[in-house]
């Protein structure tokens, strides 16, 4: 649940300009999310949301700069708290996740721009990430190990 509302504010941002947290909580109403003040407050501080640009509203969280850490760490957060499982086959990488957390995950990984992926694609609970070849499909998994700090592959 928590994985789907944080998801649809990001979409809701995205689409249009939203300059206050109550704008922010009728549109989450309006996707079938009730969401208390504390509760949006909670999630915009999750998400790295920050008021900005010249209309003032809502901004995504920053796009990596020259040494990437924010993506980096929007990943390793990502990763620690949604990814399951990883199985390797011959390039490609299947990620398991919980009910409605694969699309978050997902953007972590487009985000963070690691060599080691071509593209993903995210559904409800998983995510195919697909590597340019076997030898870079490993380095990808080893990569995941360590920022994960456990083996959770198979």
């Amino acid at each position: 649940m928590k994985a789907r509302r944080q998801s649809v504010i990001l979409d809701v941002i995205q689409r249009a300009p939203v300059r206050s947290q109550e704008q922010l909580r009728r549109s989450l109403r309006a996707a079938g999310f009730d969401v208390t003040q504390a509760t949006l407050s909670r999630d915009i501080r999750e998400l790295g949301l920050m008021k900005g640009g010249a209309d003032g509203a809502y901004q995504p969280p920053a796009q990596p700069g020259p040494n990437g850490h924010a993506a980096k760490s929007l990943l390793q957060r990502g990763l620690g708290e949604y990814l399951m499982r990883v199985d390797r086959v011959q390039q490609m990488l299947v990620l398991r996740t919980g009910a409605g957390q694969a699309q978050l995950l997902g953007v972590a990984l487009d985000r963070a721009r690691l060599p080691e992926i071509v593209g993903t694609i995210a559904g409800d609970d998983t995510i195919l990430v697909i590597a340019p070849d076997v030898r870079r499909a490993r380095a990808l998994v080893k990569r995941l190990e360590a920022i994960t700090g456990e083996g959770q592959t198979s």
